[in-house]
């Protein structure tokens, strides 16, 4: 009885057609293992590099931290650049802007929309700059060698059997969407410079085009849900329009009387008298109005009133209802673009997913909690302007009118609300992109995706935020936001607003507070 090992005839000459009676059962054993091991470290066996499911995600979060910290500098390093080619050249950026989409938004009086685009665009740069470094530094990064008890904790997936557990760096590639023609990000460095130091290198080519893909997907899901959100939150505020109308038309057609402060609706609705009981009262009704009947035509017509009497007294006519289109619109660029304190985040829910801890769907409940808490919010502060109004008055001669203030809001500051809103909806994203990521790179059985029973309610919880902000919270921003001491420089047109913005450089340049030449000042406009 003979044996026959392929391949060694190169490697063990010796061994060639030896009998295997005179043949050491753990020579066969041994011989074999050294085999496999050469074919693993020459590259060309049917085994792959480690996928994300078995890096430890503390290595997964220090590469992306490093990659995305140098792409931001970069990207801000670009942006100051921009502002200081404008300081030198004024009119460069006139003359460079002269495009189609300028053009058509410029005509239409849409420079919000334009300057979101343009956030897109710096955005999409910034992602291209990474999908840059990561090809750059991917040679790089696979040649940083680590010890390999380094590996064995802190990792999403966990190995099932002690020989897989042995061998941390000889995965087989999971069955995703793409299959096995994910090697996108060609080339790299020499596999074998580690295992020749007994050692493995810190990321894997095979991990590094999946988060590569990953920062892809959760830019890409992003902005178009934080665009789909505002769509949603556009087309809820049409019905106002109405409103705006029927509001203008009847301004000071009615005569002055004195009504008791409980016959106007807006009182009746609202407010749910004093003491404890009326404070908690008023809580949970704030809390379910969010999801349904959110804002009521006698809630915009007493805040559209307010604001005029506050803000523009002298224009009974003023169009509350476009202002806060242009409000909405011009806020649409914080809310797509993604700040580098967003990346943190990003960072911190890599290092999380652990096996075990499902961190996924418990980090899914925080957009959750968040949004439901700024909807109750902005609903309780339209109770307090009616709550405020109660105690002041008995009885009111003529319309209602309501007094915006800032101390209504969360540290006394409006553009809070924005701010989580951008979180919820970037978190959101981070679900939803994790979860179709998984799908296309790892597939539906990766354990990184978790059980079904986790998976479902991930699910059902993002689709529900998408329509809650898109339908009740964004369109109660838009209009609660605008009860604040303040308004929103859209309020003037696009040339007052670079008429006052080179007014007001000009008083900076002049040490006694005279105007500059060729500049007036906002009276004089």
């Amino acid at each position: 009885m003979e044996v026959h090992l392929p391949l060694s005839t190169k490697t063990f000459p010796l061994l060639h057609r030896v009998p295997i009676d005179h043949l050491p059962l753990h020579s066969i054993c041994s011989h074999q293992e050294h085999l496999r091991a050469g074919a693993a470290m020459a590259g060309g066996g049917g085994e792959s590099a480690p996928t994300l499911e078995y890096t430890p995600t503390w290595i997964v979060a220090l590469v992306f931290t490093v990659i995305v910290f140098i792409s931001v500098v970069f990207e801000r390093l670009l942006h100051h650049l921009g502002k200081v080619q404008l300081l030198l050249c004024p009119f460069c950026s006139e003359h460079a802007d002269k495009n189609l989409i300028l053009q058509v938004l410029k005509k239409k009086n849409k420079m919000p929309l334009f300057n979101a685009l343009q956030k897109i665009k710096e955005e999409l740069m910034l992602l291209g700059f990474i999908s840059l470094l990561l090809v750059v530094f991917q040679g790089l990064i696979e040649q940083i060698c680590i010890s390999e008890s380094l590996t064995h904790h802190l990792r999403p997936c966990k190995r099932h059997n002690a020989a897989t557990s042995t061998a941390p760096y000889s995965v087989t590639s999971s069955g995703g969407i793409v299959g096995d023609g994910r090697r996108l990000l060609a080339g790299g460095g020499d596999s074998t410079h580690c295992q020749k130091k007994g050692k493995v290198p810190l990321l894997s080519i095979e991990a590094i085009h999946e988060l590569h893909l990953f920062i892809f997907v959760l830019a890409f899901n992003h902005v178009v849900l934080s665009a789909i959100t505002v769509v949603l939150g556009l087309a809820k505020m049409r019905t106002w329009r109405n409103w705006e109308d029927l509001a203008q038309n009847s301004q000071g057609s009615a005569p002055l009387k004195i009504n008791n402060v409980l016959q106007f609706e807006f009182i009746r609705k609202r407010f749910k008298g004093f003491g404890r009981d009326s404070f908690i009262s008023s809580w949970l009704h704030s809390f379910f109005k969010q999801f349904y009947g959110s804002i009521t035509k006698t809630d915009y017509t007493t805040m559209r009133l307010g604001f005029i009497m506050t803000h523009c007294k002298g224009s009974p006519k003023f169009n509350f209802y476009k202002y806060m289109i242009r409000v909405l619109e011009s806020d649409f660029k914080k809310v797509v673009g993604i700040s580098w304190n967003l990346w943190i985040f990003v960072v911190i829910f890599l290092a999380l997913n652990i096996a075990g801890w499902n961190a996924y769907f418990w980090i899914s409940f925080i957009p959750l909690i968040l949004l439901l808490a700024v909807g109750t919010k902005l609903e309780y502060i339209i109770t307090q302007l009616a709550l405020e109004v109660a105690e002041k008055h008995s009885a009111i001669e003529g319309d209602l009118v309501v007094t915006p203030s800032n101390h209504l809001f969360w540290f006394h500051r409006p553009k809070i609300v924005i701010s989580l809103i951008h979180f919820i909806l970037f978190q959101n994203a981070f679900e939803i992109s994790v979860f179709f990521w998984i799908l296309i790179t790892l597939g539906f059985d990766s354990c990184i995706m978790g059980k079904i029973g986790f998976i479902i309610p991930r699910i059902v919880i993002s689709v529900l935020i998408q329509l809650l902000c898109g339908y009740s919270t964004l369109p109660l921003y838009a209009i609660v936001t605008q009860m604040g001491n303040s308004f929103n420089k859209v309020i003037f047109n696009e040339n007052v607003q670079t008429s006052l913005l080179r007014w007001a450089e000009g008083v900076k340049k002049n040490a006694k507070g005279t105007t500059v030449k060729g500049h007036k000042k906002p009276d004089e406009l």
